[in-house]
């Protein structure tokens, strides 16, 4: 079959997505796959076809750390203004990545239109998401809600609330958009209406431990397990081989695509935190935040984190879903500083999982607060017992697999 993989964000929103694809085409399927241009290298090194999408999503996810922080009315409204400049064309590649397929796949941001080109074409489409959203459940509030003590009822209605502010914001923004581009299909319902004709099955890419499926969620609700992608073309540089052989195993600092509008001011914090702690540290990204770092510390620009994550003894982080899974894999404590949208989310997850200390958000982290965070990481052996339990747990699913699986027996069943 041929299969269509839509997905727009940061490199935690296209690397899942280039996991599937691989597992898809070695089952026998054809694989494209539409996503920001900036990672063309990044799709067509796994061999899928790639489509490129117009903007810069790294300048999305920094409008949302400043602008929006945990404020989800102000993140659909930084969405917004990012999208209208590019809507045009997005939909175009869009619907060009879905011509002559069988089966469309799609998340979040282009949840409707991957459902409207579907029902277009009389074709099964399929939502993928990396952190639980447009599922409603009384078991914890949508996620960027505080747990508030005001029972099951304020726990559905903040899902609600998620799910009509997304939906009405994007028919709105879509329809602006059809005026002057009428080839484009109309907007028709829902997605996950409860009564829709064809209601959209939902796969969530993280693992069942780390988030267990409430009670209250749908049969076409499902948790596969984290998307993993290999990379095995890459090859450590014999910089990072020899400072990992010439001390204690040292942490992992990244914060992903999510950056800061003080550089500055967290580069301090880290060099301060490092200080304080006494620990070596391996910093991923921040190419321009350091300057003059000490023998204990090394910087890099890029690693993959499933290989490097697991040769540290903790693991800083900004709490993307992505990052997250990788960090819970390697099977150390978590240190999450979340940012925005779904980072607090993770963050109190781990905690809850007993795999690290309390999140500690970005704009109230000090130099303080993240060495005590790291000296507990480093030194509490319950702490560092639950994190590897957790790993066995993950290690032991193939998301992958079991996503195709869920897809196949869709379709084969006649969705």
């Amino acid at each position: 079959m041929r299969i269509t993989l839509l997905t727009y964000g940061s490199r935690g929103d296209v690397e899942p997505f280039a996991a599937l694809g691989v597992g898809f085409m070695r089952a026998g399927h054809s694989v494209r796959l539409a996503a920001p241009v900036v990672f063309e290298q990044l799709v067509s090194s796994h061999g899928i076809d790639f489509i490129g999408l117009p903007g810069d999503p790294d300048s999305l996810v920094q409008d949302l750390v400043d602008k929006a922080g945990k404020n989800y009315l102000r993140m659909i409204r930084v969405m917004s203004k990012f999208i209208v400049p590019i809507a045009v064309g997005v939909l175009d590649q869009v619907q060009f990545a879905c011509e002559n397929t069988d089966i469309i796949i799609h998340s979040f941001l282009l949840t409707n239109t991957g459902y409207e080109i579907a029902r277009e074409k009389g074709i099964p489409d399929f939502s993928a998401q990396f952190f639980p959203v447009f599922s409603t459940t009384s078991e914890f509030p949508g996620i960027v809600f505080p747990d508030l003590p005001l029972g099951n009822l304020y726990r559905r209605l903040t899902h609600e609330f998620i799910t009509h502010t997304f939906w009405q914001g994007s028919r709105v923004l879509y329809r602006w958009i059809r005026r002057s581009n009428p080839h484009l299909p109309p907007l028709t319902d829902w997605p996950f209406a409860a009564k829709s004709d064809r209601r959209t099955p939902i796969l969530y890419a993280f693992s069942p431990y780390v988030l267990p499926p409430p009670a209250d969620w749908g049969e076409d609700v499902h948790v596969t397990g984290y998307w993993f992608t290999d990379d095995p073309d890459w090859h450590p540089p014999q910089k990072l081989l020899e400072f990992l052989d010439t001390g204690p195993k040292p942490i992992a600092i990244t914060f992903g695509s999510t950056s800061t509008r003080n550089p500055e001011r967290m580069a301090t914090i880290i060099r301060e935190a490092l200080a304080l702690s006494g620990q070596r540290a391996v910093i991923v990204g921040a190419e321009n935040y350091f300057s003059d770092l000490p023998s204990t510390v090394l910087q890099l620009n890029s690693a993959p984190y499933g290989w490097l994550f697991a040769r540290m003894s903790a693991v800083v982080h900004h709490g993307g879903a992505g990052t997250t899974g990788a960090g819970l894999m390697a099977g150390v404590p978590n240190i999450v500083t979340p940012f925005t949208s779904d980072q607090p989310f993770w963050g109190n997850r781990v905690h809850s999982l007993g795999a690290g200390p309390k999140p500690l958000p970005a704009k109230k982290l000090t130099a303080q607060t993240l060495a005590k965070s790291i000296i507990a990481a480093v030194s509490d052996q319950e702490m560092r017992a639950r994190a590897k339990a957790i790993s066995v747990r993950i290690r032991a699913e193939d998301g992958v697999s079991r996503a195709i699986d869920i897809i196949l027996e869709y379709v084969e069943g006649g969705i």
